[in-house]
This record gives structure tokens, C-alpha cells and sequence, in this order.
């Protein structure tokens, strides 16, 4: 669907996009075309959407969606719950997604390369952050932490004035969209154990390993 609504904006007729896809029947294909993307094909040519690109890097795969102005989202693709991860963005954005490449995504790409090269500690990629005030205190208390350190969940709760909200923050802490960038792998559990971590407890090892040297 994606590839679909990427040849209707570069005008090739909604016919053709229809069965370059192998839909045989037109209303299948727009109901689909409108249930995956957010808008039917014959009025997608000039709504906005966002973008979206995969990266390659050393711990697998990344998919990163942005418009021209900010960073939406930024995952590892075989993450589990991906797909309505990326549902609840194109509900909540009102906005189709379709391949392609923008601003923010050419930057977060290089700043990964440094990153993992050892050559980059904060990332300055813009973000558009979508969640409750309660997780963007999180997200924003987790840009804190110190590069090659760790804080327990229950750290990060006394840090924002919720001592007792332990769970409540391990939860806004899993709710990141944006993987490495917004250091959710540098919280732990207090008896040192790695605790979860949405891209995979080897992943979580390998970065708090890598900043700390």
C-alpha cells in the first residue's frame, strides 16, 4: 500500500497502482489502500503523510518514520507489537505512511553511524513526541541520564517526583517510540538485573556494554 500510494503521487494512475499491487478488484483495493494508509487513493495526491526508511546497523534493522520537519518514530523492525505501534502513529497523526526518505531520517541515519562507531553520545535528531504529559516527564527524564550510566525504574520515579509510580514509569518507559535516542536501555532494575526491553534483552546488554566503554 505504501508503494502504491507512493507511484498514485508520482502520477501513475490509481488503475495501474491497483494492479501493480495484484488487486484484481478496485474496491478491494481501496478499501484496503484506505485502512492501511488513512486516505483513499483517489484523494491521496495531495494530503500530507510521513515517511518512512529502513535503517541498517550493527545490532539489525531500524525503521524510521518522519516528515520534513521531525523524527516520528524509530524502532527496530522486528520489535514485538511494531505493527500497532505504527497503527496508533497513522491514527493519531491522521497521516498515511508511505517509503521514502526526508530530512530527519538522512540525520538520525548518520548519527547512528557515529553512534555506534563510538563516536557520538547525544543525538540532536528532532523528535515529535506523541504521549500523555505523565510519559513525556519519562522521555524526558530518560534524556537525562548520563551516557554510559544506568538508573533503576525506581531512580527514574524519584527523579519525577513519583516515588511510588514505579510501574506506572516502567510502562512509559516501554511506550518510547524513538529506540537508542531516548535511552530507555539505561533503566534497570534495582537489583542490577536488565529488566525488559522492548528491542530484546541481547540488544539492552550490548548498548549499556557499548557506552560504558
Amino acid at each position: 500500500m505504501g508503494l502504491a500510494m507512493k507511484q498514485i503521487r508520482e502520477g501513475v494512475s490509481v488503475i495501474d497502482a491497483q494492479l501493480s499491487t495484484g488487486y484484481e478488484s478496485g474496491s478491494g483495493f481501496r478499501d484496503a489502500f484506505s485502512r492501511i494508509m488513512g486516505a483513499a487513493p483517489s484523494k491521496s495526491k495531495g494530503c500530507q503523510f510521513l515517511k518512512a526508511a529502513w535503517i541498517d546497523t550493527p545490532l539489525g534493522p531500524m525503521i524510521a518514520v518522519a516528515d520534513d520537519e521531525a523524527l516520528y518514530l524509530l524502532e527496530f523492525v522486528d520489535r514485538r507489537g511494531l505493527e500497532k505501534e505504527i497503527e496508533r502513529l497513522r491514527k493519531r497523526t491522521k497521516l498515511p505512511i508511505i517509503p521514502g526518505m526526508a530530512k530527519p531520517i538522512e540525520q538520525i541515519q548518520k548519527e547512528l553511524s557515529a553512534y555506534f562507531s563510538g563516536k557520538l553520545r547525544a543525538f540532536t535528531t528532532p523528535l515529535f513526541l506523541i504521549g500523555s504529559p505523565f510519559q513525556k516527564r519519562v522521555w524526558e527524564e530518560l534524556q537525562k541520564i548520563p551516557f554510559g550510566e544506568t538508573r533503576s525504574y525506581k531512580e527514574l520515579a524519584v527523579a519525577i517526583g513519583k516515588g511510588s509510580a514505579v510501574r506506572a514509569v516502567a510502562s512509559a518507559n516501554g511506550a518510547n517510540q524513538f529506540a537508542i535516542v531516548i535511552p530507555c536501555h539505561r533503566v534497570i532494575n534495582t537489583n542490577g538485573e536488565l529488566g525488559g526491553y522492548g528491542g530484546g534483552l541481547k540488544r539492552k546488554e550490548w548498548l549499556i556494554a557499548h557506552e560504558k566503554r
